[in-house]
């Protein structure tokens, strides 16, 4: 019963903050949205802090479990195993990430818009700020997925591929295309442009 208390009251803290901003997230206010007895998300989350941290952990549970479940590997944005991984082939590869962006958008919303109101509010904390910004997308595993496709440099290309997939993410739920409705094929475009080219753009050491 506590677990199932704690994820309700994670869902509630990113279902408040993506409907009514940053500022209304109070334990009270929780309880208020879910109906539950007062003090009770104060009884499982002491202070906004430990709450925050919870939705942090909450959004990063619920995208490996996303990228686990997936019935090709190479669907999920850098997860896959390149020892499993079904295909190197960047085109599939991207195709597969389309599909899974396009998910992200249209099942995730919320997540996606409390995450990054939440990224913004936590800035001075160094701890909970990397927590935020890696619960989406894991550089790790956009490393080894950009080592299976030849990336000379495989650590920098990934992190230039996950800056492609958050600048796609919110262009979709607030940039200028947010009232665009999603395709997986125009999700699909920019990323193969990316992986297609990711084994010679990063052939040169940087010059930084």
């Amino acid at each position: 019963m506590s677990t199932d208390r704690r994820g309700q009251i994670v869902r509630g803290a990113i279902d408040l903050i993506a409907t009514s901003g940053i500022r209304a997230l109070t334990h009270r206010a929780v309880d208020t949205r879910l109906d539950l007895p007062p003090g009770s998300t104060s009884y499982y989350f002491r202070t906004r802090h430990a709450l925050i941290a919870a939705v942090a952990d909450g959004i990063t549970a619920r995208s490996r479990a996303d990228f686990a479940t997936a019935h090709d590997l190479s669907t999920a944005p850098g997860e896959p195993d390149p020892a499993t991984a079904r295909s190197t082939d960047p085109v599939r590869v991207a195709q597969g990430i389309g599909a899974w962006l396009a998910r992200l958008l249209t099942e995730r919303r919320n997540e996606l818009i409390a995450r990054h109101a939440l990224i913004i509010e936590v800035r001075a904390d160094p701890d909970l700020h990397a927590r935020l910004a890696g619960s989406l997308f894991s550089l790790d595993r956009a490393s080894e997925l950009c080592a299976a496709l030849g990336a000379p440099d495989p650590r920098r290309a990934a992190g230039d591929f996950l800056a492609l997939l958050e600048g796609l993410v919110f262009d979709r739920f607030a940039g200028l295309r947010a009232d665009r409705p999603v395709t997986a094929r125009e999700l699909a475009d920019p990323v193969s442009q990316f992986l297609t080219t990711v084994n010679s753009d990063y052939s040169q050491p940087n010059s930084e």
